[in-house]
């Protein structure tokens, strides 16, 4: 199968504009792309199937222009495991999402192995590494943002669906904190760039590891079933992985600070960002009107913070929650550094105070308690041990930090508005993705006030 890749991406355009919207890392949400360029595109498999990798800038209705990282598989037939992976057709060929095709993502394992380049799209492997071939390639099964390909037990690849220029944070962090010794993140091992963007970045797979959501939660089934006993009496107590949890957490803030260094944010700093704290309240009101009971306390607890004489930053995760973790056999490990999804690429780069990575997992502790109710109409035994499940675990979680740095829980103030504002962000976020949930950001309001 002999393919002009340009040409094909080009050709493929119309059916882009209606395939991009289903997709969860398509960021205009509600909004059809009016114009798809082509800025790059290379054939990194011929015959059939053959495999295109593309950089496209994408213009959506009302909206800005952003560049999407496309893999697009051709076959002159379809099978019907990939069926649900199809875009549309080009020439007599069938194209599709070709990271749904183990036997094309075969193929780039083989590229970052060789150090190809093809059509300036550079695919290289660590310093140091040689990568293992012929193994079985296969999609990680939950799309966020990006698409994970895992290669055997060996290797896991991230493909950016919408790289940015300048530095990536996840991958500089990751390397900073690998070469600085920590044991909090996964060996970097390859990378996949083009014309100063970021395309691909590799890691040793952790096979051994259970994502840091499902322990939890299993924990939290484990409570609700039994319903008479209390969190610290059910044989799946996760409060002492809590407590391991946050001393890895503080130990990437050490390792952080002592490779990247830290500083202190001057009190008309401090001003400023809480400006921006109300500023991002008053977006989120405008969107959730639901928030408006909550305002007075939210912003109560945002001027409290004007009276700090400073505030301690450094570079942090960013957008630490229980997904983002995992537990392998010998402790905790971090992953995805890449900061909020929703912020910008200057704004991800921004030194913060590491409260707020705890300020995240507290939250998301939350999440974990009371996911399971949500939506329903919850008894309330179910509602107070859930409850209690994450009180106990919020605390085990900062017992844990303060055992290695200073204890979160005496910055109070900071603690406290750092926490409301991601509530805030979650109540957006549910609002517009998942309304069932939205009651769980709004109980925790309610609760703050």
């Amino acid at each position: 199968m002999t393919t002009r890749p340009r040409h094909v991406v080009a050709a493929l355009a119309d059916d882009l504009a209606e395939w991009l919207p289903r997709q969860r890392w398509y960021a205009a949400k509600g909004s059809r792309p009016a114009r798809i360029d082509v800025r790059a595109a290379a054939q990194l498999g011929a015959g059939d199937p053959a495999l295109i990798q593309a950089l496209v800038d994408v213009t959506a209705e009302g909206s800005g222009t952003e560049p999407y990282q496309l893999l697009i598989g051709l076959r002159s037939e379809l099978p019907e495991h990939l069926a649900h992976a199809g875009i549309g057709r080009v020439g007599g060929d069938y194209a599709y999402e070709a990271t749904q095709d183990p036997e094309l993502m075969a193929l780039l394992l083989d590229l970052m192995a060789a150090g190809r380049e093809t059509e300036g799209i550079s695919w290289q492997p660590e310093p140091g590494i040689r990568l293992v071939t012929g193994l079985r390639a296969r999609p990680i099964g939950v799309e966020q943002s990006n698409t994970s390909i895992i290669f055997g037990y060996h290797y896991i690849l991230k493909l950016f669906r919408r790289p940015t220029p300048g530095p990536n944070r996840d991958v500089e962090l990751h390397r900073a904190l690998f070469r600085a010794g920590s044991e909090q993140v996964a060996e970097p091992v390859a990378e996949v760039r083009w014309d100063g963007l970021v395309l691909g970045f590799a890691q040793r797979y952790l096979a051994d590891s259970v994502e840091g959501w499902a322990a939890a939660t299993a924990s939290v089934r484990d409570l609700l079933a039994e319903g008479d006993l209390f969190a610290a009496e059910v044989g799946g107590d996760f409060a002492g992985e809590a407590g391991r949890l946050g001393e890895a957490l503080a130990t990437v803030h050490l390792d952080l600070a002592r490779v990247l260094g830290a500083e202190r944010m001057p009190a008309d700093a401090v001003g400023a960002a809480v400006d921006e704290l109300h500023a991002r309240l008053d977006r989120a009101l405008a969107r959730v009107p639901e928030l408006g009971e909550h305002e007075p306390m939210v912003r109560a607890a945002f001027d409290a913070l004007r009276g700090l004489d400073g505030v301690d930053v450094q570079q942090v995760h960013g957008d630490l929650h229980l997904g983002q973790t995992l537990r392998t056999t010998t402790g905790w490990v971090l992953i995805d550094f890449e900061g909020e999804p929703a912020a910008s690429p200057a704004d991800r780069l921004r030194t913060r105070s590491p409260l707020r990575d705890v300020a995240g997992m507290l939250r998301s502790f939350d999440y974990a308690a009371l996911h399971l109710l949500a939506g329903t109409e919850p008894d309330r035994q179910q509602l107070t041990r859930a409850l209690e499940w994450a009180d106990r675990n919020r605390e085990a979680f900062c017992d844990g930090y303060a055992a290695v740095a200073g204890d979160p829980r005496e910055q109070s103030a900071l603690l406290r508005a750092l926490e409301l504002d991601k509530a805030v962000y979650e109540v957006v976020y549910e609002a517009g993705h998942r309304p069932d949930w939205l009651d769980i950001p709004l109980a925790a309001l309610r609760r703050a006030g």
